[in-house]
């Protein structure tokens, strides 16, 4: 049988109830959350509007309402407030029992999906020719959030990380390399030891040495050519570039592997065939010897279309091109219902034109649903995108390596009985997380500012917090590992065990959100929320002087508690701690 979240099934309840009240079928309940604590935990909004169409009294429509509605075990309680919104008070009995059921797994709760779909996520995606740096790091935790989240509510997740390991500036790294090697004896590897470093050098001398830029651009005609030798070098360029992107990964956690990757190099041979189509199909026009598309819902405050431009004037191809070819073989091979791009906001126009372009030229099935979930930038205190002092870009490493530090030091001096190698798996934890989390609790399209302190505080709605109550509800439970709670019933005896219970009903219904609108911030926001409820009940309700029956039913609460914090920060990437 399905399982429904709570808000789901009163929105079901409610819209039978409508129906019956006015004979329409399908009007929306408008079931959300109240927005006072006095009002009780839900509101029927959708009354009032509904009104308006039939030309109807909204309180006395929202009675007629009432009166047809089916008993509900869920509810104690129905008001009639304001203009006509419908307050909902849930009963304890019914709390207490679906509490109750969650002990021992928490597994009833994870929302489980009507239809399963396939559903492709193009995330994190770095360039090779260089280092991963802090502009990835947004893409590839969003990313990898959405994809735990679909995933454990059963759709079927194909990732995919669409590397740059092509073009012009590979041609570029390989004449420099060549260089190197004609100047030098070092090898290869210990070169890019540095990427960063190397990629600039080789740049540096791309824009000082026309001899060399010329053999850069022969390169890369050898490159897409197909020359050997080349392709060799390459690839040995593309294994070190790797190498480094794996250990920013294992570093966060992050599930991407060797096997999802879908590099542009992929699509190379089917370039020349998505230019012919859309020159076949009166797509493409000639504009300075390059084939771009005018597409004339895109257009500049001139009036005149922004191009989309396909192929060169010297017969080499673009991102665009690659990234029509990646559609169609998500919608064609991959089979696709959805494919989400978790790519930077600043790429909007791209994605507009070419999810349209897309499906004009019939590369995309009419039922493949193409999302772009766009994220803003990490700033600094000045207000400008996040850079070392000197103006240089971060390497991602080293800022998750000095988010490490820091943790370090703030665990060691809370905790100056520890030895160092506690500390040192304590701020590993911290560390990443308090980085993840700091990003990912963020309205993932605005900018926001990157501020240590802030993001390694004890206080609010932080990483080191929720880890923090966490470890002090294992703690509590650590004291009573010789009670037997895992049969007991839950009592509600306090209005602190009420709103606890109520909100960790909730987690379904976030998760629901989560995977509709793809903000993880709905992820973060219940989870602080959570943790802070647990310490209002925690400071009201004694737990281990309580009295039998009442301390068994409060461990149980308390262990629910501490299952759905992991749940929720593993499903955000977060690992936990069993102490701090």
């Amino acid at each position: 049988m399905k399982q429904y979240s709570i808000r789901r099934k009163l929105e079901l309840a409610f819209g039978r109830a409508i129906e019956k009240a006015t004979g329409l079928a399908g009007e929306p309940a408008g079931v959300m959350y109240a927005s006072r604590p006095e009002f009780g935990e839900y509101q029927v909004n959708g009354v009032m509007s509904l009104a308006r169409r039939l030309g109807a009294k909204p309180r006395d429509l929202a009675q007629r309402i009432l009166d047809r509605l089916e008993p509900q075990p869920e509810i104690e309680r129905l008001e009639i407030a304001g203009p006509g919104f419908i307050n909902i008070q849930l009963a304890d009995d019914f709390l207490a029992g679906k509490a109750s059921s969650l002990l021992g797994s928490i597994e009833a709760l994870i929302p489980r999906t009507d239809t399963a779909e396939t559903i492709v996520v193009d995330y994190s995606s770095p360039n090779l020719a260089k280092e991963m740096h802090v502009g990835h790091l947004r893409g590839t935790i969003i990313g990898d959030c959405l994809v735990r989240v679909l995933e454990r509510i059963g759709h079927h997740i194909i990732r995919q990380n669409h590397v740059g390991d092509w073009g012009t500036q590979f041609g570029m790294l390989i004449a420099y390399m060549e260089t190197l090697r004609a100047e030098t004896s070092t090898q290869l590897p210990t070169e890019l030891a540095d990427l960063e470093v190397f990629y600039r050098a080789a740049k540096d001398r791309f824009d000082r040495d026309p001899e060399f830029a010329e053999r850069a651009r022969a390169s890369v005609v050898k490159l897409q050519s197909g020359d050997l030798e080349y392709i060799r070098i390459w690839k040995q360029f593309i294994e070190e570039s790797l190498k480094h992107c794996e250990a920013v990964y294992q570093k966060l956690n992050i599930r991407l592997t060797r096997d999802d990757l879908k590099p542009e190099s992929f699509y190379n041979e089917q370039l020349a065939g998505i230019a012919i189509r859309l020159e076949e199909q009166g797509l493409l026009t000639l504009s300075q010897g390059a084939k771009v598309v005018f597409l004339p819902e895109f257009t500049g405050k001139d009036g005149k279309p922004f191009p989309l431009m396909v192929q060169k004037s010297d017969g080499g191809y673009l991102y665009a091109t690659s990234d029509l070819a990646a559609v169609e073989y998500r919608s064609r091979q991959l089979q696709a219902d959805r494919v989400l791009y978790v790519v930077d906001a600043r790429q909007s126009l791209h994605f507009q034109q070419l999810f349209t372009l897309a499906r004009l030229a019939g590369l995309v099935d009419d039922d493949c649903n193409l999302v772009h979930v766009a994220y803003g930038t990490m700033m600094g205190k000045d207000g400008r995108p996040f850079k070392t002092r000197s103006g240089d870009t971060v390497k991602l490493i080293e800022l998750l390596d000095e988010g490490i530090r820091r943790a370090f030091e703030l665990v060691s001096s809370k905790n100056p009985q520890l030895d160092e190698a506690t500390c040192r798996d304590i701020a590993r934890t911290v560390g990443i997380g308090s980085v993840k989390y700091a990003d990912l609790s963020k309205n993932r399209t605005s900018d926001y500012v990157f501020d240590w302190d802030a993001m390694l505080s004890f206080e609010g709605n932080t990483a080191p917090y929720l880890l923090y109550a966490y470890t002090r509800i294992k703690s509590i439970l650590k004291k009573q590992s010789d009670s037997d709670f895992s049969s007991s019933r839950i009592l509600i005896t306090e209005k602190s065990e009420h709103a606890l219970i109520v909100k960790i009903l909730q987690l379904p219904e976030v998760l629901e959100q989560v995977a509709e609108d793809y903000y993880p911030s709905h992820l973060c926001s219940y989870l602080y929320d959570l943790a802070v409820l647990f310490m209002r009940f925690y400071e009201a309700c004694p737990i281990l002087k309580a009295e039998t029956g009442t301390r068994e039913s409060r461990l149980a609460l308390a262990a629910i508690t501490a299952a759905t914090l992991k749940e929720g920060l593993g499903l955000l990437g977060l690992d936990t701690l069993e102490r701090m």
